[in-house]
């Protein structure tokens, strides 16, 4: 479905920076040899787009729109190297502003803060996760009391039917 409709723009953004030194437009199959590298990044849902500027290791989920125009637009805005301590020349006035408070931190904390940041959100995808099996375990199991309750109550409910005459032609139930 939406895979096979994304293809052709995605292959035409690939040509696109095909010959580009900061930006590559490449395709995992999640569903063969590419699973391992897609359950590392948390892939789930197809297509998925990630992108990573570095020096960023873990990526981030495109939201954006699916066309090539729209492709396009995000690739020459947000692509590329990245703004850090070690390419300050990428950074604006207001990234740099924000960078500093982490820059001035020692870096036992900033690691530390990163650490806990990583550990909260996998905690909270393990708490999503689990409950989402809960839900799925509760979803079986009422669907299977509902089918027991139609097979059991199936041959009842057809000779109730069975045994109520029909309304004779013209007569209305206002009429005694």
């Amino acid at each position: 479905g939406h895979c096979k409709k994304m293809k052709p723009d995605w292959d035409a953004l690939g040509d696109i920076y095909e010959d580009s030194k900061t930006v590559l437009i490449g395709d995992v199959d999640c569903t063969a040899a590419g699973k391992p590298l897609c359950e590392k990044y948390g892939v789930r849902g197809y297509p998925t787009i990630k992108y990573f500027n570095p020096p960023d290791e873990d990526g981030e989920e495109y939201k954006g729109g699916r066309s090539l125009d729209d492709l396009k637009k995000f690739a020459e805005k947000e692509l590329g190297p990245g703004c850090s301590v070690d390419t300050m020349e990428n950074c604006s006035a207001e990234q740099k502003k924000e960078l500093e408070t982490y820059i001035a931190m020692p870096a036992e904390h900033r690691t530390s803060m990163l650490e806990a940041l990583k550990k909260e959100l996998a905690d909270a995808e393990a708490t999503h996760e689990a409950l989402l099996k809960e839900l799925q375990a509760s979803y079986k199991a009422s669907m299977e009391k509902v089918e027991q309750l139609k097979e059991a109550s199936a041959p009842k409910i057809k000779l109730l039917k069975a045994a109520s005459p029909l309304p004779k032609p013209g007569v209305t139930k206002d009429e005694v």
